[in-house]
């Protein structure tokens, strides 16, 4: 067989077009997080710059998902060519089509789908029959409890009604009684804090029978006012309302709920695995973890992250390159070491990495049992509006003195949020701007 040399007139050389794209030189990689976590994630972009013979990657981090998403959709920053985000950017990010899909990629490159992955986990960055992201993180709220004020033994010992030691599950009356059970007026100790969100009332809502959105695909209105929502409300509040287990506005007010907590005052407090790294710093404090207290089902919400490669990536097969080494099991131990992530990656999730045996909490695996129960929600473009929007009676359902209309303040929640959900929507009458406090309503009582 002949060889050709470089100067063959056969083999001419081809001359640059001037249509042809210019080599891509660097990626982009957008993360944000806390310095030790984003000091991980920078670690693997310079592993891959050291050894891949792929484009140089240059790191960008934000300290909040916030600041990153304020950054980009203000024009103030280019959305980066690979980026971490939140579940809850999803239709955002889809209606302003600024991602490609990342399924057909990365199958190419070997991903785990089947038993890498959980089936709920990938459903909840999917839409359009296209897998849009690749979940990174998947975090079940679930319940913080400081170990000396919420002493099952003790409350065993007292004919009280508490969880064995390794329950993977306890009953709203169990959630109740320790709540109580915590509350120590001459210590100044409070039994327990659940926030006035959408996120923190959810669980309840959902574990009692009732849904926070009137359809989990489109909703057109939250669902407060039916009948099962209320129903699991009226149970709920119960406690959560009781000023004498929980923190009312004017102790919130002298410092948050997370402080009470470190500072061994409070008895429990819901939150996600960003919370570990904090507490294991805070001297003396015993702390471990449960899942969301039962009332009919097991139920919580999660704070959800993914990987999302842009549509005007410098070099799209570049990019998933370095997208499939990000989710490698290297690369997301790197990060699942710190201690802020949950991880999707079932491997890692499931290794000592994650549970980190001997460190608190000492039922890591909580939160690995607990996705199973989670309601990943609607994809929702005005969330944060729709939140704000109803805070103020979310508020008068926590923390409101008095007797509480539970009707009333229900059927305005929905009410008010049936404009953001729902921009046809058309309003008969405008929802009352003051809060009722009748004294013969029924429902919940503070004060």
């Amino acid at each position: 067989v002949a060889c050709t040399s470089d100067s063959d007139p056969a083999r001419p050389t081809p001359r640059p077009s001037s249509t042809s794209p210019a080599p891509v030189t660097h990626l982009t990689f957008g993360v944000y997080g806390p310095r030790s976590e984003t000091s991980a994630f920078r670690s693997t972009v310079e592993e891959w710059n050291a050894f891949s013979k792929g484009p140089e990657v240059h790191l960008r981090v934000w300290s909040t998902h916030e600041e990153f998403r304020e950054a980009v959709q203000s024009g103030t920053s280019e959305l980066p060519d690979v980026f971490l985000t939140s579940r809850t950017d999803l239709r955002w990010l889809l209606d302003q089509e600024l991602t490609q899909p990342v399924d057909e990629l990365l199958d190419e490159r070997g991903i785990d789908f089947g038993d890498g992955y959980s089936r709920d986990a990938l459903q909840a960055f999917s839409a359009d029959a296209r897998l849009q992201c690749m979940p990174y993180g998947v975090s079940p709220m679930v319940v913080y409890y400081n170990k000396q004020l919420v002493n099952f033994d003790r409350m065993r010992k007292r004919g009280l009604d508490a969880p064995e030691p390794d329950a993977t599950s306890w009953s709203f009356d169990q959630f109740a009684a320790a709540a109580k059970f915590a509350s120590r007026p001459a210590r100044g100790t409070k039994g327990v804090h659940v926030e006035a969100t959408l996120p923190g009332l959810a669980p309840f809502i959902e574990s009692g029978g009732g849904s926070v959105f009137d359809d989990g695909t489109d909703p057109t209105s939250l669902s407060f006012a039916s009948d099962d929502s209320q129903a699991a409300l009226e149970r709920t509040l119960e406690v959560l309302r009781d000023p004498k287990v929980t923190l009312d506005e004017r102790e919130q007010a002298q410092q948050s709920a997370l402080k009470w907590f470190e500072q061994g005052r409070l008895g429990m407090i819901a939150g996600y695995r960003s919370l570990v790294p904090q507490l294991r710093l805070v001297p003396g404090l015993e702390w471990d973890v449960l899942p969301m207290p039962v009332l009919d089902s097991s139920a919580t919400v999660g704070d959800v992250s993914g990987l999302c490669l842009s549509r005007k990536a410098a070099s799209t097969p570049a990019a998933a390159d370095f997208l499939t080494n990000e989710l490698s099991v290297d690369a997301v131990t790197r990060v699942t070491r710190t201690g802020y992530l949950a991880p999707a990656n079932l491997e890692v999730a499931l290794s000592d990495t994650f549970l980190q045996p001997g460190r608190q909490p000492e039922h890591s695996a909580v939160f690995n049992s607990a996705v199973r129960s989670m309601d990943y929600g609607p994809l929702i473009d005005d969330l944060g509006r729709l939140e704000e929007a109803v805070e103020p009676d979310l508020r008068e359902l926590l923390y409101g003195s008095g007797t509480l209309d539970l009707a009333t303040v229900t059927q305005r929640i929905d009410e008010t949020s049936r404009p953001i959900l729902d921009p046809t929507y058309t309003p008969s009458t405008s929802p009352s701007s003051s809060p009722s406090t009748s004294p013969g309503a029924s429902g919940s009582s503070g004060g």
